[in-house]
Parts: C-alpha cells; sequence; structure tokens
C-alpha cells in the first residue's frame, strides 16, 4: 500500500567544491550565492582540478563522494553533442552524478573517478551550442530536435543547489525547432511552476514496482512524492512522460508491475499525451563490480547464470535477461499499458 505523499526533500551536500575557473562564471557565482544561503561549507580549489576526493578505501570513497558537490566547468568537448536514439536525437549535459543511492545505478561504470555530483558552471557556453543541432537527428517529431539533459545527472535533484534546469526549460521556452526532455526521480517542482516553458519541456519520472522503490533506490523520494510532482508539472501545462526503468525480475514481479499500471491509472489516466519508456534491468562486467563496491549487502540480482550476454559494436559485454524473460516481461506490461 502506498502511504501519502510527504513533503518534498531537498538533497543537501556535506560540503561544496569550486574551480576558480566555474568561480569566474555569472552562473558559477550564482550557485555559490545559493550554497552560501544554505550554510554549506564552501571550499575554492587551488587550480581547475579537483582534489582530496578519496577516503580510506571504497566504501569510505563512495560515502564521501555522495556528500560532496563540485561545480566545474564542462570541458570543450560538451559542444560537441553526442546523439541518443531513440530515447532523444541529441544529448547535452548540465551535470554529472545523481545524489541518489539506487543500487542498479546506470552512472555505474559510464563516469569515471569517485560519484561526486559535479555541476557545470557555462550553462551560456553549453547553450550556445545547442541551436547548430536543430533540424538534424534520426528521432525527430513534429515538435522539433529533441535534446536529453538527463543522461548523466537527475537534473531535478540538484534544481535548488544549480537553478540550471530553470535556465533550460526558459531557454527551450523560446525555441520553435526543438525541445528540452529530461527524467527524474525526484519532487521539488515548485520552481518550475511559473517558468514560461511553452510546453517545449516534456517533464518524465521514472517509476517502478514498489519491491523495486522502496528495496533499491535508497535517496529518492517515494513512488507516491513522483506521481504528485508529475501532476503538479502537468497542471503547469508541461508534457508529461513516465519511464519504467529498470524493469526486474523479482518474485511476484506479474502482481507488483499490475499494482504499479493499476495506480497509474489512477493517478495519470486522464493525462492526453502521455509517452511511455521501458527499459529493462542489464549490467556490465564494470558496472558490476562497481555496484558491489558501492553497495556490498545488496540483494540486487547480478548472476550472469540468470543472463544472456550481448556483445554492442565495440566488443563490449552487457548481461540482458535472456529471450524467454525478455518476452514474459514484455507481454506482461505491454497488456498492463494497453488496459
Amino acid at each position: 500500500m502506498l502511504t501519502t505523499a510527504t513533503p518534498a526533500q531537498h538533497w543537501l551536500p556535506q560540503r561544496a567544491l569550486f574551480t576558480p575557473d566555474a568561480l569566474a562564471q555569472p552562473h558559477g557565482q550564482a550557485m555559490h550565492a545559493r550554497l552560501t544561503h544554505l550554510q554549506v561549507p564552501i571550499e575554492v580549489m587551488k587550480a581547475n582540478r579537483l582534489v582530496g576526493l578519496r577516503g580510506e578505501d571504497e566504501r569510505d570513497t563512495y560515502r564521501k563522494a555522495k556528500r560532496t558537490l563540485a561545480v566545474v566547468n564542462a570541458p570543450p568537448s560538451a559542444a560537441r553533442l553526442q546523439p541518443i536514439p531513440p530515447s532523444a536525437d541529441w544529448q547535452f549535459h548540465l551535470a554529472e552524478g545523481c545524489p541518489a543511492h539506487c543500487q542498479y545505478c546506470y552512472l555505474a561504470g559510464s563516469l569515471t573517478g569517485p560519484p561526486i555530483v559535479r555541476a557545470f558552471a557555462n550553462l551560456p557556453t553549453i547553450l550556445e551550442a545547442l541551436p547548430a543541432y536543430e533540424d538534424k537527428g534520426q528521432a525527430r517529431n513534429a515538435a522539433g530536435t529533441s535534446f536529453e539533459a538527463s543522461c548523466y545527472t537527475d537534473p531535478l535533484s540538484i534544481e535548488h543547489l544549480t537553478g540550471s534546469l530553470a535556465a533550460c526549460i526558459t531557454w527551450f521556452g523560446q525555441r520553435t525547432q526543438s525541445y528540452l526532455r529530461f527524467v527524474t526521480k525526484f519532487d521539488a517542482v515548485e520552481p518550475l511552476l511559473s517558468l514560461a516553458h511553452n510546453a517545449r519541456t516534456r517533464a518524465r519520472f521514472s517509476v517502478n514496482a514498489l519491491h523495486v522503490t522502496r528495496q533499491f533506490e535508497a535517496g529518492a523520494p517515494p513512488l507516491e512524492n513522483r506521481l504528485q510532482a508529475a501532476l503538479q508539472l502537468h497542471q503547469a501545462g508541461y508534457p508529461l512522460g513516465l519511464v519504467v526503468a529498470p524493469i526486474y525480475h523479482f518474485d511476484g514481479w506479474q502482481q507488483g508491475y499490475s499494482d504499479l499500471f493499476t495506480l497509474l491509472a489512477d493517478r495519470l489516466g486522464h493525462v492526453d499525451d502521455l509517452t511511455l519508456e521501458l527499459i529493462t534491468h542489464r549490467f556490465t562486467p564494470g558496472s558490476k563490480q562497481i555496484q558491489l563496491g558501492w553497495y556490498p549487502a545488496t540483494r540486487l540480482d547480478l548472476s550472469e547464470e540468470t543472463r544472456a550476454a550481448k556483445r554492442n559494436k565495440f566488443g563490449g559485454t552487457k548481461w540482458v535477461y535472456p529471450k524467454e524473460t525478455m518476452s514474459q516481461l514484455r507481454t506482461h506490461i505491454e497488456t498492463q499499458i494497453q488496459q
């Protein structure tokens, strides 16, 4: 059973690190002011690199990193966007890292170094690169070229510290050839409600069966909070979407996902143009090693014996559900969506 939604909670880092070039940026100075107001201890690095990030061992490094926000400039390579079909045409990044503690974390193995949150201060430079990519890409539709802002972070989780998501929403609100997409597990949507978004931002919420959200998504708001936040954004005129991820095969999964879609129908069944994206659980040898280092007592099934190996074009391996399991998951969930 779901409980009533609780008030939105904000992640507050125990320390914030600024590189000098980030602090020279007006957007970096605005973040400095926000953090100062919230009485977060701030340290300005002597050079434009981060030091002192590691602890005594891997677990200590993880704990230390998850309590740290670093404000840096995105590198020049950030202006060279990468495609990300079929989800969107292009990805760009407001930050890297996430304050939540999801045991299946997609960022494990994708980002290097300790899992601190790095927020980018040179936001105007990042946005200036986007128009060159409009009218290009494989996923374009009637709304124009799509830009995904949450591949390496949950932008809403740190919005109260950065203001970056609101700035992007306002920027895309003035575009006619492109639109913004972001996905979140968080619920502090109040700063977004009164923005001039002009329906050019699709806000998507990550949802899952209660077995998954309660057991593997520490540090993220409960499912009920996410659905209440989704309704707030819908009432404010935002196009809305849901991302069911990771779809996970557990004892009682059929009932678990049936209950989820019954709940979604009750809360969001009236929403027009509601998109749904489905992503099954998978892992790589590298991400498994990192996840077990971060969460040595996890109950997440990371056994290769229950999976099938899938190779990518670069020769890497990821472990996915075998065809029979995948077919069962897909059939059941697609049936729930149709109903």
